[in-house]
């Protein structure tokens, strides 16, 4: 080993490994990656961004409903068959082992092979990761800087738009 070798830290070494898990998405657009690692330093879960178990995935079909529809990224995600790669690592890890945690996302758009742009969790991983009680998600974002965020700080819609609650309330 060459003197002037830097060991990588801890982060990059985890969103490396978030990388290389997208490579087993099944989606047409885009491939993420997530890992869990807990408190103390051990991986204890990954997961991509797929179809369903036991439903045919999009690379099988080799159709994609969103792309069809021209749907445009980050929105109408109920017309996606795919469950996202945060999803996948909270459910295939144990519960215990996720609390306090730090969950590392890489996603590529497939057309370029380029990070994906605006990187962030959708609302829904956001409320998933809240429940799961993880303490940090870090992302690489489209120029490859790693980019740590604290999840208590992820938007709160009930703060952000107060209109649409008071408009739910009067309908109840």
């Amino acid at each position: 080993m060459s003197d002037d070798y830097t060991r990588p830290s801890k982060d990059l070494s985890f969103i490396d490994i978030a990388q290389a898990v997208s490579m087993r998405s099944t989606c047409l657009r885009r491939r993420y990656g997530a890992v869990i690692v807990s408190k103390d330093g051990r991986i204890v879960s990954t997961g991509y961004n797929g179809a369903p178990r036991h439903r045919a995935n999009c690379t099988d079909l080799k159709v994609c409903l969103r792309e069809i529809k021209n749907i445009k990224p980050g929105t109408h995600y109920e017309l996606c068959r795919a469950v996202h790669a945060e999803a996948n690592a909270i459910i295939n890890g144990n519960p215990l082992d996720i609390v306090g945690g730090t969950l590392y996302l890489c996603g590529t758009d497939v057309k370029t092979n380029k990070p994906t742009a605006h990187m962030r969790p959708c609302a829904m991983c956001e409320r998933l990761i809240l429940n799961a009680q993880i303490a940090r998600v870090v992302m690489r974002n489209e120029h490859g800087e790693l980019i740590s965020i604290d999840p208590l700080s992820f938007e709160d819609d009930s703060i952000v738009n107060p209109s649409a609650i008071k408009r739910i309330t009067k309908k109840l």
